[in-house]
């Protein structure tokens, strides 16, 4: 497995309008993921928007759970957040997922974003593994 970050945001939708995502497998049950905090990503206050940090552990636990899953197309079921600190312009945000429980449909994780090195949010979640027919 690569330990390097690549980009995943390359085909045109929500996050690659937002600046994109990087990501890197760490092992099997283990994912990173990170985005720098820009202008448009803050609130009114000046701090990063809790919306767009929903929207990064989304795609973040979400490209996990994927390639967790033999690459097979995964939905959201839940998400659950919890806001625990703030980031503001310049940041780098760093994602940490943990693949719990995979089952032959479901997937159960968990995932900490990281911001100088203090916990600014915490997610659980439960994804659906779709048996797309051709």
């Amino acid at each position: 497995m690569s330990n390097s970050f690549e980009q995943i945001s390359l085909k045109p939708g929500f996050m690659k309008h937002n600046g994109g995502v990087m990501f890197r497998n760490i092992s099997v049950n283990d994912y990173e993921f990170k985005s720098v905090i820009n202008e448009n990503h803050l609130n009114a206050a000046g701090i990063t928007h809790g919306g767009y940090l929903a929207a990064l552990i989304d795609a973040g636990a979400g490209t996990a759970v994927h390639r967790n899953s033999q690459a097979a197309q995964c939905v959201t079921i839940s998400l659950d957040l919890k806001y625990i600190g703030a980031s503001k312009l310049g940041d780098e945000i760093i994602g940490h997922v943990k693949i719990l429980k995979k089952t032959k449909t479901l997937v159960f994780m968990f995932c900490e974003l990281k911001c100088n090195d203090k916990t600014i949010a915490s997610a659980s979640g439960v994804w659906k593994i779709l048996k797309i027919k051709s």
